[in-house]
């Protein structure tokens, strides 16, 4: 019978943004008070499964979300760029003046694509590439990889044979959720999805029993 192996895709807690910008890959944003609390509730909540590896977007609020699982599991964090987050060229902008201002409007031409960023083709192949590299290296155990929600978003609709263009909005991926791959020898055989932290999401739950 083939060894069943797990991989968590764990989206970092809550940032502290004020001025609710764009911050993409942008260095100097930390996660906040409840930020930590989520990451925190993470650890706890998988402490005792049997993980043997973790992984973290260069990112210091991933970093941050991933360094209480890394005291609870006894484990050192793997820095790794293939989990960062999406590239976007509006990155540093108010987030509430993206489609309303006319000097964005020309990065929107091909939201499919998408053309103000990296090309979701090559998020899903750099995440692919990242997941495989976890489940080798955990076979027969499981590992978490700490990224973004793009990102996670993505190679979750890639495995599940969905198209990549989508609604932002639409995304199943709150903060400090879980996206879980099963595999069955190389074979994935199962996706998951929970909200450990979801007492802490501002509106609670974002799907039902979560």
């Amino acid at each position: 019978m083939a060894e069943t192996t797990v991989v968590h895709l764990l989206r970092h807690g809550e940032v502290h943004n004020p001025k609710g910008i764009l911050y993409g890959r942008l260095p100097g944003y930390h996660l906040s008070e409840t930020g930590l609390q989520m990451a925190e509730t993470v650890a706890k909540a998988v402490a005792d499964r049997d993980i043997v590896g973790l992984y973290s977007s260069p990112l210091e609020r991933a970093k941050e979300t991933a360094a209480p699982l890394a005291a609870k599991l006894g484990l050192e964090v793997a820095i790794d760029e293939r989990l960062i987050e999406a590239g976007n060229i509006l990155e540093g902008r108010p987030i509430a003046r993206l489609v309303r201002s006319p000097r964005n409007y020309r990065h929107f031409w091909h939201p499919g694509r998408p053309s103000w960023g990296e090309p979701y083709t090559e998020v899903v192949a750099r995440m692919r590439s990242m997941v495989d590299t976890a489940r080798a290296a955990s076979r027969g155990h499981e590992a978490v990889l700490v990224s973004h929600q793009l990102p996670i978003w993505m190679i979750r609709v890639a495995a599940e044979g969905r198209r990549l263009w989508h609604d932002p909005r639409r995304r199943q991926c709150a903060l400090a959720s879980l996206t879980t791959f099963t595999f069955e020898g190389d074979r994935l055989v199962s996706i998951g999805y929970s909200e450990p932290a979801s007492a802490l999401l501002k509106g609670g739950p974002s799907v039902p029993g979560a």
